[in-house]
């Protein structure tokens, strides 16, 4: 084989190394992705319609997220916030609609003394599924029955159902079960 033969061999085997690597980064990036936000990444995907684009997307709400000052609350927060839910829930059985309304916003309240940001709550969702990614389904759920209750269209187990999604992602932005979980009289939810 002469030199340019050799050559234009080193340069299709250099190519096709870089491109397989390339390759395995992308997938790689693409499973840590799918890990890391489980069916958010399904969801996200479904919603832009491309994969890539659902990628980049999720990827720029982690570089957005890191880069906020998200804070554990103190234990007097803590303390503040749990003995609010607990009036909350208790109040349920008496008035389910204003219960589930109180709830959506003591959520925002504590998300907001957490430090992140109170834009729409498309942004908030996106913000929230960075770090709590299995309940961001749930926020989503709840603030759907929410709003269908708010319209007169949400029926009073599917108040007690959002009360049961907002009580999860409460627990998780509270931190340490902040007693979320506490069952209150006999005025439980769920």
């Amino acid at each position: 084989m002469d030199n340019t033969a050799l050559f234009i061999v080193a340069v299709v085997v250099i190519l096709a190394i870089v491109i397989a690597a390339w390759w395995f980064a992308q997938r790689r990036r693409s499973e840590q992705l799918r890990e890391r936000f489980g069916p958010e990444y399904e969801r996200t995907v479904d919603e832009v319609g491309d994969r890539r684009k659902a990628e980049s997307e999720l990827a720029s709400r982690e570089k957005r997220v890191k880069e906020l000052s998200i804070r554990d609350l103190s234990p007097a927060e803590r303390t503040h916030f749990a003995d609010s839910w607990h009036d909350i829930q208790a109040r349920f059985v008496d008035d389910p609609l204003g219960a589930a309304g109180d709830a959506d916003r003591l959520v925002v309240r504590v998300m907001e003394a957490r430090g992140y940001p109170m834009g729409d709550f498309d942004q908030r969702a996106a913000d929230i599924s960075v770090q709590h990614p299995e309940l961001v389904q749930n926020y989503r759920a709840a603030r759907d029955i929410h709003l269908r209750s708010e319209r007169g269209n949400a029926s009073t187990e599917d108040l007690r159902q959002a009360m049961v999604h907002y009580r999860s992602l409460f627990g998780e932005l509270l931190g340490d079960d902040g007693g979320a979980e506490r069952p209150v009289a006999d005025h439980r939810v769920a």
